[in-house]
């Protein structure tokens, strides 16, 4: 009997180490995700105010372009070495700190010069930080389900709680930027690029992930997922995609534009004053709130409705998202900029995760993960390149461009209605074709 008594303290008290083991390491990644997203909040919705109040706003849409360019290659590469030669924790920690050390430099350039900032030397130091960000987000990704994996957790049920912490970093960095007055200047930059080199320190703590066997034999076009275009030969995933490339042509355009826009009422004394006016960044950042609430009734609505109808569901989100923005204003309008954050996380979670569990379903599992690389290729890849770049010629001609020529602040704010205008027509066009033309298809039990 007392043997037996000493194995079952003996077996509890394993027990316990595990179950500590377990929560310190959940705790480890929800650091490591706060900090990865943290970096990117700093920054993605306000810099185009600071770029506007300094002469670039007519630039606004190359910089948010530039992380759709090079998402086209650098993840597909670095996660090749990831995979064949460099553990993901270290090399995502060798990401963070070039990343980290180009960020800053385009704050010190952009706190040295003043208002004689150059585009191209801000855009050169930009480009190289955010070309090695951007893979950091699916390495990020692979640490924690190597950590999860390795601890006997389970990833689909463990993980999502998890990255919602990414989005809780997301948030408070907006709100230091806010908060701290840094929106119209080039500190943003600073705190991005100083988390960044905090993480890369923090992400060699991490446990580590093996390399691959049997990766070095794979051909380049294994490595980099292009097998996955062979998908395009079967109609619904070809119009899938093409579908998914006209809807992330919506995904960067509020972050690029809608700070300048709140900011713009600056000029026109009846809004000047007014909560969304002086604190646009804590207002948008309602957007990341509901993003992070709407991930908790996806699986409802999947399991009511379909695939088919969320994703419909997602793009009239989008129309409402933009129209919304040009129907309020600061004052007696706010809730309509508040009911459009409010509808973003509909919009953007609807699709994005939906659309990457219809790829799950829709695919063989030799081809999934690339058939995922496929799908944000095609969303925040190639989509969201067209549209910065489309909205960017669109917001000049009908915003700057006047507002160089001597147009007044309600003028201004006439161009920017129309520009939001413009955005929901092309999202309802969008909705409606998608209706018509894609598959209904149940979700698989």
């Amino acid at each position: 009997m007392k043997k037996k008594s000493y194995l079952c303290r003996l077996k509890s008290i394993i027990q316990k180490n595990i179950n500590k083991a377990m929560n310190n390491i959940k705790l480890r990644l929800i650091v490591m995700n706060f900090l990865e997203f943290a970096v990117w909040g700093a920054y993605l919705t306000c810099m185009g105010t600071y770029l506007a109040t300094h002469g670039l706003g007519t630039h606004i849409g190359w910089f948010y372009s530039i992380q759709g360019i090079v998402s086209l290659f650098m993840p597909a590469l670095i996660g090749i070495v990831a995979d064949r030669w460099i553990p993901a924790q270290k090399l995502l920690s060798l990401c963070h700190a070039l990343a980290g050390a180009f960020m800053v430099s385009v704050g010190a350039y952009g706190l040295m010069s003043g208002d004689a900032l150059q585009f191209g030397m801000l855009f050169t130091l930009y480009t190289f930080s955010v070309a090695f960000f951007m893979p950091t987000i699916a390495l990020s990704n692979s640490v924690a389900f190597n950590a999860l994996v390795k601890s006997g957790l389970d990833t689909v049920k463990d993980f999502p709680p998890i990255r919602v912490f990414g989005t809780v970093g997301f948030i408070v960095t907006m709100w230091i930027v806010d908060l701290c007055g840094f929106q119209p200047t080039a500190w943003q930059f600073v705190v991005s690029g100083g988390l960044s080199i905090v993480l890369a320190v923090y992400s060699l703590t991490l446990p580590e992930c093996e390399i691959k066997k049997g990766a070095e034999n794979q051909s380049m076009a294994e490595a980099l997922g292009l097998k996955a275009f062979s998908l395009f030969k079967q109609k619904k995933m070809a119009l899938f995609f093409l579908f998914s490339m006209f809807l992330g042509v919506s995904l960067q355009i509020t972050n690029g534009y809608a700070n300048p826009f709140l900011t713009s009422f600056s000029a026109i004394e009846e809004f000047a004053s007014t909560f969304g006016v002086q604190h646009a960044n804590i207002l948008i950042s309602v957007s990341q709130i509901c993003e992070a609430l709407c991930i908790l009734l996806i699986p409802y609505f999947l399991k009511k409705f379909g695939i088919k109808n969320v994703m419909f569901m997602a793009m009239i989100a989008w129309v409402l998202r933009f129209g919304l923005f040009g129907a309020g204003n600061p004052g007696a309008g706010v809730w309509m900029f508040v009911l459009s954050c409010v509808v973003y996380g509909f919009a953007f979670d609807f699709f994005n995760i939906s659309g990457a569990l219809y790829v799950d379903q829709e695919t063989s599992p030799e081809m999934r993960s690339s058939a995922q690389g496929l799908f944000m290729m095609m969303t925040n890849g190639v989509g969201a390149t067209i549209g910065t770049l489309s909205a960017q010629a669109i917001v000049n001609k009908l915003v700057y461009l006047p507002a160089e020529q001597g147009a007044t602040p309600v003028e201004i704010w006439t161009g920017w209605q129309n520009c939001w205008y413009i955005f929901a027509g092309y999202a309802l066009v969008v909705a409606v074709l998608f209706w018509l033309l894609f598959p209904k298809t149940p979700v698989k039990q």
